[in-house]
């Protein structure tokens, strides 16, 4: 059967991927940052050999806009395209899918009481972007790995709560260990950490709260998926909300968790967060 082999947290925020496509990872103000990822790419690559990820992301209006944004939706192709969100695509190669594997979970987490909006193409923007060169190494044409887009709504209210989310990803987990065939799955969970990019608070971050959620996350996911988005908003920002998708991979994770790399950075806009869990 399938087997989830590592959870990841990481931060998405555009600036980062026009700094790795400019070549910037000895900058000094960016250096830092790619450093801190170094770690979980290695250990990714040289002892978890994930066949797929599942990464949790929101879109930025690239491919779903305030008209129509589903709360949640599931890619189910072959393959992915990478989004121009403005100023040209990436130059990153396209991601191969897992069709086969998509439908599966779609069918599992559907009768599971999720109800997801599928899609047979999709767009992948900065949300997903983000983290996966920092934690996969690429060549010019493919990646190590598959992927399947698994996308949240934390843009168009009434968000998810994250009680929800949380509940999500155990339904992940029940969906992936269904999985007849071996298959090593890893899921990263992307957004915030704190960040307000709006309003009198613009600029507002929180590190003393992005530490305890780093913590907390592990010990304490519960209490977590418990707190309102007024209280998660209030403390980390309005975009803050984001960490909500951090609580899918969790909720996919065994109770007991292992950290094996965690790194924070916080000289920008956004609260940079990367925690890297094995199941206990």
């Amino acid at each position: 059967m399938a087997k989830i082999v590592a959870g990841i947290g990481s931060s998405h925020v555009p600036s980062i991927g026009r700094a790795y496509d400019q070549h910037k990872q000895t900058d000094p103000a960016w250096q830092p940052l790619f450093d801190g990822y170094q770690p979980v790419k290695q250990w990714l690559a040289e002892e978890v050999k994930a066949d797929v990820v599942i990464l949790v992301y929101n879109d930025h209006g690239t491919e779903f806009f305030l008209d129509r944004y589903p709360t949640f939706a599931l890619g189910v192709a072959d393959r992915y395209q990478i989004a121009d969100e403005g100023y040209g695509k990436r130059p990153l190669p396209e991601f191969e899918g897992h069709a086969a594997f998509s439908r599966h979970l779609a069918n599992q987490l559907v009768a599971d009481e999720f109800d997801l909006t599928l899609c047979q193409e999709m767009a992948l923007d900065h949300g997903f972007l983000t983290a996966m060169p920092l934690l996969w190494q690429h060549s010019d044409n493919d990646w190590p790995v598959k992927v399947v887009p698994l996308l949240v709504n934390v843009i168009q209210h009434p968000l998810p709560s994250g009680r929800r989310c949380y509940k999500l990803g155990q339904a992940l987990k029940r969906a992936i260990e269904s999985w007849p065939e071996d298959l090593r799955v890893a899921i990263v969970g992307t957004g915030g950490l704190s960040h307000q990019l709006n309003g009198e608070r613009f600029g507002f971050i929180n590190e003393q709260w992005d530490q305890q959620w780093m913590q907390r996350i592990q010990t304490e996911p519960e209490a977590l998926a418990d707190l309102s988005h007024k209280e998660v908003m209030t403390a980390a920002g309005a975009e803050g909300g984001e960490v909500i998708m951090w609580l899918v991979m969790r909720g996919a994770m065994a109770a007991q968790v292992e950290e094996v790399h965690r790194f924070y950075y916080a000289p920008m806009t956004t609260g940079i967060g990367l925690l890297a869990l094995q199941n206990g």
